[in-house]
């Protein structure tokens, strides 16, 4: 198992953050890699329950993704479990992510932790895609 851990700073309070990375209208305009879009969703990290997005790549090339969220704490933290699904829609290994957004002096800081991630090639790939979806924030929020 391995576990990846992300922490970006933003000049917006940590109200404004919480709704980015909770409220699905927002979440879809981050959500995913740069070059990717999401066709298909039922992205709302406001209440617990299940959810999943479908990302589509340039090519066509689509990815799901698929789970629970299993808390919300505004404005502190959202978790849910992770899990990618093969060509035939079923659910691989399950892993969990956690937002949490703390205040600073000049906005707010969010930390993603991504634990229980199959092995290091795994962590490796998930902080790829994070990072990129993290820029995508990034200029959300600037």
């Amino acid at each position: 198992m391995a576990d990846l851990k992300l922490e970006r700073e933003f000049p917006v309070s940590p109200e404004e953050l919480f709704a980015w990375i909770s409220d699905g209208a927002k979440l879809l305009q981050w959500w995913g890699p740069e070059g990717m879009h999401v066709p298909d969703h039922n992205l709302d990290f406001s209440r617990t329950g299940p959810w999943y997005s479908v990302m589509e790549n340039g090519e066509g090339q689509q990815y799901k993704v698929s789970g629970h969220v299993t808390h919300v704490e505004p404005p502190k933290s959202v978790g849910f479990t992770w899990g990618w699904h093969d060509d035939q829609d079923q659910r691989g290994a399950e892993s969990h992510v956690t937002l949490s957004v703390s205040a600073t002096e000049n906005g707010a800081r969010l930390v993603l932790d991504h634990r229980e991630l199959a092995d290091a090639e795994a962590a490796a790939n998930h902080t790829q895609g994070w990072t990129s979806s993290l820029r995508k924030l990034e200029a959300l929020c600037t």
